[in-house]
């Protein structure tokens, strides 16, 4: 009788916990929602109105000077940056809100001006800000600040790509390598598909691409994805080196916050001047459509790995997930080309391996692949994640990632 009853009484904590989250979640999810498809469109304007007048992009300087001035003001609170809401997940670090108006705004200013970089970088950030902040409204215990935030990730990331499954399992997994927080799983789903629809609501469109199916699973297809992937590994290594050294000799030569904006704002400029082209500014997602479509240039993939580390060297936001993508795919598109294999396909396998290579998470990765491209090539999308996570070694974009266990 007395077990009935204590198994009774755990099932009524458990049920109460549930409904606590459904509700805490669906909260933070819808605010991460509305912000996050602010900050959608502001992206989208930012770099609609530098398309059509070209001449922005030489005010990418003093968009750098901006930004360093906004930061510098914030000083005292501390690197402001992704790893600082990943370490609020892994141990007990502050979140501060002025984070969130930080990155939307620094992020906008560096798309308008032509800066490359990405988006979901920006998305964790203020959805880990939310989150912080609605769990210290709500007087939430530590245990529980640690799943807010996570949550609050996983909304403002479905929010701007429109995959709610992948915003989950990336938040649960990007903290640390081969560990999962299993706690937060019910929280960060609701979040994700609160934030998800909301954004369905503000006319915003998920990131979808026609999937390719194969009629016979063939062994030469199985190699030549493998092979591709060995390679997407490499070239996620690469990036992520190329990111980390960058911004040590950036700050080692250039000491000065407001020189390092105006050195690299002024190489962005140069570049793109001397390319004739804006195909490397922003985040690049017309480019990564093209490369879907069977179409990149050679030196497409170096060339945006040079824009992007050095717009984030130099002080500028936004994040490194869509240079991911856009790398991931062109890269993919003329190497799997090479290699024999249809050129759109081959740009999805290195969209969804090179994310995996970067940032460690192969089962958010698994599920970008399902929810982006659709599950006809799953399979091989799952032989190309196993070999990019296992061949990408301890590299990460993320210094505060931690690795739990060997990947070998």
């Amino acid at each position: 009788m007395t077990y009935i009853k204590d198994s009774l009484k755990i099932s009524l904590l458990n049920f109460k916990a549930l409904i606590k989250w459904i509700v805490v979640a669906a909260l933070v999810g819808f605010i991460g929602g509305v912000i996050g498809s602010i900050f959608h469109i502001s992206i989208d304007l930012a770099t609609e109105l530098r398309e059509h007048n070209s001449y922005v992009i030489f005010l990418l300087p003093l968009g750098g000077l901006v930004i360093a001035f906004l930061y510098n003001l914030c000083k005292k609170q501390g690197h402001i940056d992704t790893n600082r809401v990943l370490e609020a997940i892994r141990q007990d670090e502050k979140v501060p809100f002025v984070m969130a108006p930080l990155i939307f705004i620094s992020t906008v200013i560096t798309h308008l001006f032509g800066g490359s970089a990405g988006r979901e970088g920006a998305a964790l950030q203020l959805g880990g800000s939310i989150g912080y902040k609605l769990g210290k409204v709500l007087k939430l215990n530590k245990n529980d600040m640690h799943i807010v935030v996570m949550s609050g990730m996983s909304g403002v990331f479905a929010a701007l790509f429109g995959t709610p499954l992948t915003a989950m399992f990336f938040s649960l997994e990007v903290t640390k390598v081969g560990e999962m927080y299993y706690t937060g799983l019910v929280p960060c789903l609701v979040s994700s598909y609160i934030a998800y629809f909301v954004a369905l609501l503000f006319k915003i469109g998920p990131v979808r691409f026609d999937s390719i199916a194969f009629e016979t699973l063939e062994f030469d297809v199985i190699l030549k994805v493998a092979f591709l992937a060995v390679f997407c590994a490499l070239v996620s290594i690469l990036f992520c080196v190329a990111i980390k050294r960058s911004e040590h000799y950036m700050k080692r030569f250039i000491k000065n916050n407001y020189f390092r904006a105006l050195f690299g704002g002024a190489l962005i400029v140069i570049l793109t001047l001397l390319l004739g082209t804006h195909d490397y500014n922003g985040a690049g997602m017309d480019i990564i459509a093209k490369a879907m479509s069977g179409n990149a240039r050679y030196e497409a993939f170096l060339l945006k790995i040079i824009f992007t580390v050095i717009t984030i060297s130099a002080g500028f936001k936004g994040g490194e997930i869509v240079p991911t993508f856009f790398i991931g795919s062109t890269f993919g598109c003329v190497f799997g080309s090479l290699l024999g294999l249809d050129a759109s396909f081959a740009a999805q396998i290195g969209f969804v391996s090179l994310f995996c290579g970067v940032v460690n998470c192969p089962v958010a990765s698994l599920i970008l692949a399902l929810e982006v491209f659709g599950s006809d090539s799953i399979f091989l999308f799952a032989v190309a994640v196993c070999i990019s996570y296992m061949l990408s070694g301890r590299y990460s974009l993320y210094k505060s990632q931690e690795f739990v266990n060997s990947k070998i």
